[in-house]
């Protein structure tokens, strides 16, 4: 599964008029940073920056002076977060500027169901709030201390972090994504269905011949009821310590 947080700074509150001035982007591979991240700053043409906007992000003019137009980075910027989903803090925002750019040069608008809110994820965990990057990160223990000014690439770094405590912590990544059957365990007495998956590629068998032999001629004398015979075991496997090693 493959998920890009992102984050945009922008010239101010409009996205009809204002336009987005920074983007930044990471990547997740089933919920673990891949490495990969991508970043633009993005001249506004003749938009000036708003003031208030420039006092969070503090991007000026002259700061964005020779970097490339929105048109400039768009197939960059579509072609990595191609097929993947966008996470977004307060996602509506960033959307709708984001597609607005795009109606500027002519590109459909990215379409709202493959966008997640973690500003709406939050709020569902912690009613009670504060619900801010900065409240979260403190929450959940993340070094925010880099994070004198909005950045969209360091936010973005930031929030990878957030989302990842917010769908169940690093442990949800862990999980098997392929999932080929299911056994039931004895857990303290309790009767649990547990998935398991198979391995890729089989261990080679552990057994000897002679161990196999051996094996074979210890169940042929235990009688037509023997349990050993009622397991169907696939081709190669043998049983080990009366288990059936539906995983290994």
């Amino acid at each position: 599964m493959r998920e890009i947080i992102f984050d945009t700074e922008t010239t101010g509150l409009d996205p009809l008029e204002d336009r987005v001035i920074e983007i930044g982007g990471v990547e997740l591979v089933n919920r673990f940073p891949s490495g990969r991240s991508i970043h633009f700053y993005i001249h506004p043409g003749d938009r000036q920056i708003h003031p208030e906007a420039q006092a969070v992000h503090g991007i000026s003019l002259t700061d964005l002076a020779g970097k490339p137009r929105f048109a400039e980075i768009v197939e960059e910027f579509l072609a990595f977060i191609d097929g993947a989903k966008l996470v977004a803090h307060n996602a509506t925002f960033d959307m709708n500027f984001l597609n607005q750019e795009l109606k500027r040069v002519g590109i459909e608008p990215l379409l709202p169901d493959r966008v997640v809110d973690t500003l709406a994820m939050a709020r569902r965990k912690h009613p009670m709030g504060p619900n801010s990057l900065d409240a979260l990160c403190k929450r959940y223990a993340i070094d925010n201390s880099r994070r004198t000014k909005h950045g969209a690439l360091l936010d973005s770094e930031l929030l990878a972090e957030v989302y990842i405590e917010l769908v169940g912590g690093k442990q949800a990544a862990l999980g098997l994504e392929v999932v080929e059957a299911a056994v039931e365990v004895d857990a303290g007495g309790m009767s649990v269905v547990a998935a398991v998956a198979r391995r890729r590629i089989p261990l080679a068998p552990r057994l000897l011949p002679t161990e196999r032999a051996a094996h074979a001629a210890m169940v042929e004398g235990l009688g037509e009821s023997a349990i050993w015979k009622r397991i169907a075991m696939p081709e190669g496997r043998e049983p080990a310590s009366g288990f059936t090693q539906a995983a290994e």
